[in-house]
């Protein structure tokens, strides 16, 4: 499966959102959206999508795939799924990492920690706008002694290279750049096209607002 493939499977699932009036996370506004979320619900695109995620990795290699919550839960599962899959003997598990503090840092609860020291680990995320989110696993990751093998991305929409996500081996299935507007600058409000309140921030943009 091709990068066109990926992106054709992804439009198929409803996870891309175009010509409409997005407001991203990071507060800037723009006309596409990468709705993973959409993508979830359809288990064969997602299995399909994970297994050219595995391929990165010499499954034998792989003790550990971790992400970070929410998005990542699902991922990590589906990737260790197909590499286990793959292996000669035994199984490759699957953790996540959940948000702590104000700092929000990612922290391996729920005994998860336990299986990641001294364990080779790939991460996976979804959709990578500044790497922040996996570079806090990376963190979370060489805090309990576990080896980075690399980070596994679905879309990496920001053109966000290793160096913004702890130098850490990184492969993306999908690179998509997103043109992104200050709300000041924002040509989709000068024109007037309502905002979409479905996906993205749309919905507490407006609320803001009121």
């Amino acid at each position: 499966m091709s990068k066109d493939d990926v992106m054709a499977l992804l439009a198929e699932a409803g996870a891309l959102v175009t010509n409409s009036h997005i407001v991203y996370t990071s507060g800037r506004h723009g006309s596409a959206y990468i709705n993973k979320d959409a993508l979830y619900v359809h288990t064969e695109a997602t299995s399909k999508v994970c297994e050219m995620m595995a391929q990165a990795y010499e499954a034998d290699s792989v003790d550990v795939v971790a992400g970070p919550t929410i998005g990542g839960v699902v991922l990590s599962q589906w990737v260790a799924h197909h590499l286990t899959k793959r292996r000669k003997s035994g199984e490759t598990l699957a953790v996540y990492a959940e948000e702590e503090g104000a700092e929000r840092n990612r922290l391996f609860k729920r005994g998860y920690d336990n299986h990641i020291r001294g364990k080779n680990v790939v991460i996976v995320e979804d959709v990578v706008t500044t790497g922040g989110s996996v570079a806090k696993v990376v963190d979370a990751v060489k805090a309990l002694g576990g080896n980075i093998l690399g980070a596994s991305i679905l879309c990496n929409r920001g053109g966000v290279g290793p160096e913004a996500m702890g130098g850490v081996k990184l492969n993306s299935l999908t690179n998509v750049t997103l043109d992104s507007y200050a709300e000041e600058e924002c040509p989709l409000c000068k024109e007037g096209v309502p905002i979409n309140t479905a996906v993205g921030k749309g919905k507490a943009y407006l609320a803001a607002k009121a």
